[in-house]
């Protein structure tokens, strides 16, 4: 059995160490035929570390020629296969604008947005490339409006609008947990205001109200009686769109309390 084992790791040793010596002769030939040729089998046989190299090679030499545009498209994907997708996203849009009459130009432009699309992070770090992303899905649908691919274009940019829309909103509500209320208030307005159809707006409604109310309470009272008020404008904007909210109870509370206040107030006034 030992033998057996040992004759089988020979043979396995042998194969790929005659590999590595074909691929590397392959590497050092002149003969750029054979290696577009191996570029490609390697390509579509998925080793892609193997063709990456060959077909860098071959965008130079092949591209005043024919086989330029098909070099030219493989090296793309190579690097979109190997997950470069800084790279593959250059390219991509590069042979978009050099190759505009290409059946493979409109392919190419998307996957030019789809390369943006993976390099959005998190919704809580920095969302400069979800805004790239974006804008190249939009130049996308401009350039090709009749394009199959519009309805996934319009797919991917709601996916990347839903991370902002989540980034604004934990903004919003990180002020709230740090009982900054007036930056609260203004954040989850702001939120409202760039996303009116939010998920969170229930949510929203309602700490903008819990929010306008604990601010009041605690203001000095030559401000507190605008306060309150911007607390019932808020309540009653909060009943009008979300009448059986899970919130409604503690919404009313807070209701409640601010009539409370304002009477106080009022009756203070009128003994001073």
């Amino acid at each position: 059995m030992k033998n057996c084992f040992l004759i089988l790791v020979l043979v396995i040793s042998s194969l790929i160490m005659g590999s590595c010596s074909e691929y590397n002769k392959i590497l050092k030939s002149n003969d750029y035929e054979l290696k577009y040729t191996k570029a490609k089998e390697y390509y579509k046989a998925g080793d892609y570390y193997k063709s990456l190299p060959l077909f860098e090679e071959l965008m130079s030499f092949f591209r005043m020629t024919d086989k330029g545009e098909d070099v030219y498209y493989y090296y793309a994907q190579n690097q979109y296969a190997v997950k470069e997708f800084y790279m593959a996203g250059y390219y991509f849009k590069k042979f978009a604008k050099s190759y505009p009459n290409s059946p493979r130009a409109q392919e190419c432009a998307f996957l030019a947005a789809i390369c943006k699309r993976k390099l959005s992070p998190e919704y809580n770090l920095d969302q400069s490339e979800t805004y790239a992303a974006i804008d190249e899905f939009q130049l996308f649908m401009d350039r090709y409006p009749n394009s199959s691919l519009v309805d996934s274009s319009n797919a991917e940019i709601r996916l990347l609008r839903s991370k902002l829309e989540k980034k604004s909103y934990e903004n919003a509500k990180l002020f709230y947990k740090m009982e900054k209320y007036r930056s609260a208030v203004i954040a989850f307005n702001s939120t409202l205001q760039t996303y009116p159809d939010t998920d969170y707006k229930e949510e929203i409604l309602f700490l903008i109200v819990k929010s306008n109310y604990l601010f009041a309470i605690n203001s000095v009272d030559s401000k507190k009686e605008d306060r309150l008020v911007e607390t019932i404008k808020s309540y009653h904007t909060f009943v009008d769109g979300f009448s059986n909210s899970k919130w409604l109870k503690q919404a009313e509370t807070y209701y409640t309390n601010t009539n409370k206040e304002l009477a106080k107030l009022k009756e203070n006034n009128a003994t001073n």
